[in-house]
């Protein structure tokens, strides 16, 4: 058994310290009860619980993700959307390289459809398809991927405020 805290659970914030609240009759009150978000024909997107807990946000690359919640928002009730790549490449601010790049890991996913014209957001399969492991190759492969590397920027970047502080 893990020591961390399950995410099923909700997490409060009480004098600095975490609490999980997991009992059926805990009533979760909102925090600013006059700005609750309604349908209220002005359009409406959602993404199901599923892609958090199954796994599918941790599967997609920045670029994926974001290219992704861009098409869940401005798709319609049935997920479909128009907009041209120059567009969409505008809005994310991506080179139209690392779009391509991202759209066509969401098809491959099968997260996404893409028809030449149109693009649907499909439902969520039945479990992500994972990133394929690549090597690194690049300093930048591995300040991105590699956990030793990415700690030693760290611990380089601290030591470096210290020194600034001082």
């Amino acid at each position: 058994m893990s020591d961390r805290p399950s995410f099923r659970g909700q997490l409060t914030g009480r004098r600095g310290k975490h609490h999980r609240s997991d009992g059926p009759n805990h009533i979760r009150e909102p925090i600013v009860p006059g700005r609750i978000r309604r349908i209220d024909g002005q359009g409406f997107c959602f993404l199901p619980n599923r892609f958090l807990r199954d796994g599918f946000f941790v599967s997609l690359t920045r670029d994926e993700l974001a290219l992704y919640l861009l098409l869940v928002l401005v798709g319609d009730r049935n997920g479909i959307s128009f907009y041209h790549y120059d567009s969409l490449c505008s809005l994310l601010e991506l080179p139209v390289e690392r779009y391509l790049d991202a759209r066509n890991a969401l098809i491959a996913k099968d997260l996404i459809a893409y028809d030449g014209t149109r693009f649907q957001v499909l439902s969520l399969p039945p479990r992500p398809v994972p990133r394929p492991s690549q090597p690194l190759t690049t300093a930048e492969d591995f300040e991105e991927h590699d956990a030793a590397t990415i700690r030693r920027c760290i611990r380089e970047a601290l030591a470096a405020d210290d020194d600034d502080s001082v």
